[in-house]
């Protein structure tokens, strides 16, 4: 039986004919959405996540920034990458009752959720029910771009700033506590946090 197309196949069918290319993230995905459209009839959600990805498991090159390239000389597959199973995927929802671990919106308010490693596979991170978490997909994007402990302190600015609003001083207290463990750590000491005097 043939195996059906892809959206990572069709990722690849890009950037082989564009081999030993610089190519941008807009230029591609550009491209496959408007391919996949054409093809399928169907939009293309998530096309950043394939090509993540695919230069995860040595396929592509990153460049730089949303910058890859396909040299097919220098194909670097990991096999040891772990994606979670169906199952455990259903099991890491269910334990996290459906809502994403840091905002806790799910489901009910309408909100797209995806079973994250917390421990990047990239970074040899396995697939296993420790080792997953639930996220909406706004934090799943926040924590692949500023990485896990820059998404967290920089949450809890925000959600101080907001406690202190609504004068709720148990919180702060506890959101103080917490950033002083940063600063005392030095973790992200670029991400600026000065307690009140």
């Amino acid at each position: 039986m043939k195996k059906a197309f892809s959206q990572l196949d069709l990722i690849m069918e890009f950037f082989k004919a564009n081999a030993n290319k610089d190519i941008s993230h807009p230029e591609v995905v550009d491209w496959l959405t408007k391919e996949w459209y054409k093809r399928t009839g169907k939009v293309f959600r998530d096309p950043d996540r394939g090509i993540r990805s695919l230069h995860q498991k040595g396929y592509l090159q990153k460049i730089n920034k949303g910058i890859y390239r396909y040299d097919p000389n220098f194909v670097n597959l990991r096999e040891d990458l772990e994606d979670f199973t169906p199952a455990l995927k259903k099991q890491i929802l269910q334990r996290d009752d459906y809502k994403c671990v840091i905002c806790g919106m799910g489901q009910k308010e309408g909100v797209e959720l995806h079973v994250d490693h917390i421990k990047p596979k990239d970074l040899g991170g396995k697939a296993s029910l420790e080792n997953g978490q639930t996220l909406c997909s706004r934090h799943n994007f926040l924590k692949k771009n500023l990485k896990q402990t820059k998404t967290g302190k920089k949450m809890f600015i925000r959600m101080l700033e907001s406690a202190k609003e609504n004068k709720e001083n148990e919180l702060v207290a506890f959101l103080e506590e917490l950033l002083s463990i940063y600063e005392k750590y030095n973790i992200n000491g670029h991400i600026v946090w000065k307690k009140d005097n």
